[in-house]
């Protein structure tokens, strides 16, 4: 009986812990971010945008955002489980390298950061390399008619620094940087 009563009382405190105190904490914490737990929305051109999924763009005017093994669907998040020596994962990163060659003209295969012909685990990362974006410039200069040097310091003004300093690499939301790059253009 002794057992029961014990068993019962981790039930009932388990029940209350998780299904009230613990979903209310991060109800809360959401509340204090950006966008208040709904994801923050960006305008481009006529489509609504959320500024933590990654996303498609326009592969001649806008840089380019991390592949996605899921086609840039938020409701089906995940990876193409496919192993760097799976023969249908090579022929489509060599399609990818292949297509960033074509697209960046003087670019060299050695010169492509991974994650411009990688899907991240999620297949949503709204994040790219610093170098990812560089390597873009040339083509996103000449294709929106401005200088080079503009659009390096935009690429410059976009870059994330790790939380505190410490945990991860400097990288660029795409989004942002697209936005910014549109912005460019109107002057």
């Amino acid at each position: 009986m002794k057992d029961l009563l014990t068993a019962v009382r981790l039930t009932l405190w388990c029940a209350l812990l998780l299904s009230i105190v613990y979903p209310l904490l991060i109800w809360s914490i959401a509340q204090l971010s950006p966008g208040q737990g709904q994801g923050v929305q960006e305008m481009l051109g006529a489509k609504v945008h959320f500024t933590g999924v990654g996303q498609n763009f326009d592969p001649k005017t806008h840089f380019q955002s991390r592949p996605s093994a899921v086609n840039y669907n938020a409701a089906g998040a995940g990876g193409s489980n496919k192993g760097p020596s799976n023969p249908d994962y090579l022929i489509e990163v060599k399609n990818r390298i292949d297509t960033l060659l074509k697209q960046n003209p003087g670019l060299q295969t050695s010169g492509i950061p991974a994650d411009l012909v990688t899907a991240s685990g999620a297949g949503l990362d709204p994040h790219i390399s610093v170098q990812a974006a560089k390597i873009q410039v040339r083509r996103v200069a000449m294709a929106n008619q401005l200088q080079e040097e503009q659009v390096k310091k935009l690429v410059e003004l976009q870059i994330e620094r790790p939380f505190l300093g410490l945990f991860g690499p400097d990288r660029i939301n795409v989004l942002k940087l697209n936005l910014a790059l549109d912005q460019l253009r109107k002057k």
